[in-house]
């Protein structure tokens, strides 16, 4: 890994510990084990590195679904494990961004996040579920993308803050949210429904 990318996880992993203010060029050089001027020479100042971290944070974990459906039971499911884990993976620094977005919106660009690139790749899967006649029901994609993307975002999120609400198995649950969905949107299923 080279110098600029240390200085990119050094960021990622300081400001979801800390927040902006916590998430100084100093904590963040000696995470990366460098000097401060080292991270000045690279980006300037603290906010260039930041946005550049998150943009780049907000890039990763999105994963094409098919251009044509063949099993959209599988293929659903695949993709929102993918897109769960990374989720997982990154709650710590979603839930700083979040709580610090009404005080620094500059930080994050919502329409090129992870979130919003996910729900247009799953409105466009859905698009073409209902050309390819998977979909029986009438379905706003947005909506429906919405509303699947709701359910792991706030599994991810949640899941450890209110272990009550999330008392199925990891797996089991996001087996059961995609088979929901899909039958929501009158998408055959291969799978029987679960009694809950």
């Amino acid at each position: 890994m080279n110098v600029k990318d240390q200085l990119v996880e050094a960021a990622l992993q300081v400001y979801a510990e800390g927040g902006y203010h916590g998430a100084t060029t100093r904590r963040i050089a000696a995470a990366a084990g460098v000097n401060e001027i080292t991270l000045f020479r690279h980006f300037g100042s603290k906010d260039v590195l930041l946005r550049e971290a998150l943009a780049r944070c907000q890039a990763e974990g999105i994963v094409p679904l098919p251009e044509t459906p063949h099993d959209p039971l599988q293929e659903l499911t695949d993709w929102s494990r993918s897109h769960l884990l990374h989720l997982r993976q990154r709650a710590a620094l979603i839930r700083t961004c979040l709580s610090e977005f009404a005080e620094r919106p500059d930080l994050v660009t919502p329409e090129m996040s992870c979130p919003a690139q996910a729900a247009r790749a799953l409105a466009a899967y859905l698009e073409r579920l209902q050309e390819h006649g998977l979909a029986a029901e009438p379905v706003e994609p947005r909506t429906a993308a919405a509303m699947l993307l709701g359910t792991l975002f706030a599994d991810a999120i949640g899941r450890d803050i209110v272990p009550d609400m999330y008392a199925v198995p990891r797996e089991e649950a996001l087996s059961r949210y995609v088979a929901l969905f899909l039958r929501g949107i009158g998408v055959e299923t291969s799978t029987p429904r679960s009694s809950p």
